[in-house]
């Protein structure tokens, strides 16, 4: 196969609709496309605009500018032979050309709140914002493209609209069934699917000049090699309703834009300048959010911090005495916010903040292409996706919402759709819930938030002791919590192959625990603040609770020693239930040592690091298992049920560096940490998908990117941690 550039690129729009493809122009991926809609915000995402097919007509010369796989192994056209130039920055950017002329193409996706005010959406989501916001235009799905030409001969430009109606995890196929209407008006067509009678999603392209040529068509067997790989279907056929044609002297521009529904006889004119001026409106808006001199910390949050900061401080002195080692939390010092890495880390993280529609709240989106929100990678991630830039109005959203559907004493691992209820198969996201809520209160000190949702926290405590869903309970005896049900995977470790977890866990997860440990001693710093709030009522009952959540703490903190391997210098990764423990290596030691509360001892930690690093430690994240291991798997390929075998197997985690720092800097505060940042920030400059950071990536050298092209929680941990 030529060795073409597969390198991609990501844009998305804050509601969940995205555009995808590589740098050389060619798809290879179900996700690859111009216009994937989310049409039940974030979810429901539906590819719309597949992509033009540029060719290029010039006195002596037709230059086909697409490139293609298909079925029957040719690639067709090779446009990719003329590309002279990419850049990510500040939109995707094409350049194609020979020494005679030269066309370059531009694709931004501007943000889908629409008619809202500028000062509006600096934290974006606040939810006293979103009526308003909404109420003079809503949510918008739109695409611009812009192409220019330059020459020594006037040309004429042909665009071929490729299109489909499929969820954006399947491929279109040509049936006898699914059709295309089509209306053109005056420099603009709709389109919409109709499928046995039933109608697709309207969507409509205009343009600035050209002459549009219905031509019905459809191009079949368009192959998509990375399926392939990943032993998934790999044939899609796209469907062209017609062309646009537009002469072009040189100097020439012409801008399209794609957009979700009918066409609004009151939306603006679309001009060849609405281009450049999106491209203004996107940097003002994400220089609102983040600051352009670093931070979005507004007056109202300084205002609270600098009222409550003494008597934050002053709590933290009284603990003190507490079981629970404090590890003190305060707002990142940010980077120079004018480096191009900062940058870069802070557009990756706006792309994973989306607006959901069925709760009316924003949420986080686990990755790109294909996952959506869930509730333990919304709270592992909000940290640095949110706190560390100082979005705190976001990050209260965020938390609030999640608190709202608290049930059972567990956060959902599943947001509801507007006709679903949410799913409840994790055992951690409810503590992760606290951990994360922590973080927010020491950062923004707003005792009035922790005032509203310390029911939540009662809930939570009060499920566990007394037992609620999977058999998740207290043991009486030694105050770990613990699970048992067979079938389900409720950590983080979840896949589960042929209705099995492949690591199943039951019993007692160590990180599970030390999270229980941290919960605790939450609990009992805010019972005590709370205590003492004058409009508090009933304060000796709150002060008994602080005494009663501290003593479970102290209880835990005992039991956790349980965990301690003091032959391998480890801890075990779980106490199963008929008692045994599992000796296996693996990064949940580290993400016990990691948390604002810890257990154990400097001795303890200190030897926990030093196995880590030398058995799961990687320049991008740590391994899920300890090469040694008999069971570890060294690449993560293969079909889907290969793929999920090794999920978790050796696998590195490019989030789990996050953790690994916090936990040296525990135990080794003035010693630099032992790995170099070189390799993960040129894979965020020039690997996978440009300017973000891949989910996983393959346990054994050279540790080739794998999994999603770009994953919240590997952003969020390295903003947590980067110092430009």
């Amino acid at each position: 196969m030529v060795d073409l550039d597969t390198r991609e690129w990501l844009l998305t729009n804050g509601l969940g609709s995205f555009a995808s493809g590589t740098v050389s122009d060619v798809r290879t991926r179900t996700y690859h496309g111009w216009l994937f809609a989310a049409t039940n915000p974030p979810c429901g995402r539906t590819l719309l605009l597949s992509h033009l097919e540029a060719s290029l007509e010039l006195p002596k010369q037709l230059v086909a500018l697409g490139t293609n796989f298909w079925g029957f192994g040719q690639i067709d056209p090779t446009g990719y032979e003329l590309l002279r130039y990419f850049d990510i920055n500040p939109v995707p950017k094409w350049i194609w050309g020979e020494d005679n002329w030269q066309l370059s193409r531009q694709i931004i996706m501007p943000y889908g709140l629409e008619g809202a005010e500028a000062g509006d959406v600096v934290d974006k989501f606040s939810t006293s914002l979103y009526p308003r916001a909404f109420a003079s235009s809503g949510l918008s799905h739109r695409l611009l493209i812009q192409y220019r030409y330059e020459g020594n001969d006037a040309a004429i430009l042909k665009l071929r609209l490729l299109i489909g109606d499929r969820d954006f995890h399947n491929q279109q196929k040509s049936i006898p069934d699914l059709h295309f209407s089509q209306l053109l008006g005056q420099k603009q067509v709709c389109l919409q699917a109709i499928d046995s009678g039933h109608f697709g999603t309207p969507w409509h392209l205009r343009w600035t000049h050209g002459r549009y040529q219905p031509d019905a068509v459809w191009y079949w067997n368009y192959h998509l090699p990375e399926e392939t790989r990943r032993g998934l279907s790999d044939r899609e056929d796209l469907y062209s309703p017609g062309y646009l044609a537009v002469t072009l002297r040189p100097g020439d521009v012409v801008t399209l834009e794609a957009k979700v529904g009918f066409p609004d006889r009151f939306q603006s004119i679309l001009t060849d300048e609405s281009f450049a001026e999106a491209i203004e409106i996107e940097q003002e808006r994400l220089c609102q959010i983040f600051g352009c001199e670093g931070g979005t910390r507004d007056k109202e949050e300084d205002n609270r911090k600098g009222k409550q900061q003494d008597l934050g401080q002053e709590r933290q002195s009284r603990s003190s005495t507490s079981p629970c080692s404090h590890l003190p939390v305060s707002p990142c010092s940010l980077p120079n916010p004018q480096s191009p890495i900062w940058q870069q880390l802070l557009q990756a993280a706006d792309q994973f903040i989306v607006y959901r529609t069925s709760i009316a709240s924003p949420t986080i989106i686990s990755g790109y292409h294909w996952f959506n929100d869930t509730g333990r990678d919304t709270l592992i991630s909000l940290p640095g996706l949110v706190l560390v830039p100082q979005r705190f109005n976001l990050a209260r959203d965020i938390l609030r919402s999640l608190g709202l559907h608290c049930r059972h004493g567990l956060i959902p691992n599943t947001l509801p759709d507007a006709d679903s209820e949410p799913f409840y198969n994790s055992i951690d996201a409810a503590l992760w819930w606290i951990e994360t809520l922590g973080l927010y209160l020491e950062a923004t000190q707003d005792w009035q938030f922790l005032t509203e949702q310390y029911p939540v926290v009662q809930q939570i405590y009060k499920a566990f002791i007394g037992g609620t869903r999977y058999n998740i309970q207290v043991d009486s005896l030694d105050g770990l919590v613990g699970w048992d049900a067979r079938g389900v995977a409720l950590t983080w470790m979840d896949a589960i192959v042929d209705g099995q977890p492949v690591t199943p866990r039951r019993g007692k997860p160590v990180e599970i625990n030390a999270l229980w440990y941290s919960a605790l001693c939450w609990a009992s710093r805010w019972a005590e603040i709370l205590s003492e709030q004058e409009a508090i009522p009933e304060p000796s009952r709150l002060a008994k609770q602080a005494r009663r959540y501290s003593q479970h703490a102290q209880q835990v903190k005992e039991s956790l020693q349980k965990f301690w391997n003091s032959q391998l210098g480890y801890l075990y990764d779980t106490i199963e239930p008929d008692d045994r423990r599992n000796s296996q290596v693996r990064p949940n030691a580290v993400i016990a040592l990691s948390l604002v509360h810890c257990a154990f001892s400097e001795q303890q930690g200190r030897q926990i690091l030093e196995k880590a690093t030398d058995r799961l430690l990687t320049p991008y994240g740590l391994r899920t298992l300890d090469p040694t291991d008999s069971e570890y798997i060294g690449k993560y390929a293969g079909n889907s049920e290969k793929r999920d075998r090794s999920y978790h197997q050796g696998t590195i985690w490019g989030w789990l560096i996050g953790p690994y720092i916090r936990a040296w800097q525990r135990f080794y505060p003035s010693e630099p940490l032992p790995f170099s940042w070189e390799p993960l920030l040129e894979h965020l400059s020039g690997d996978a998908c440009l300017g973000s950071i891949s989910e996983i990536f393959d346990g054994d050298h050279p540790h080739i990117p794998r999994g999603a092209i770009t994953q919240a929680k590997s952003v969020a941990e390295v903003i947590r941690h980067f110092q430009s």
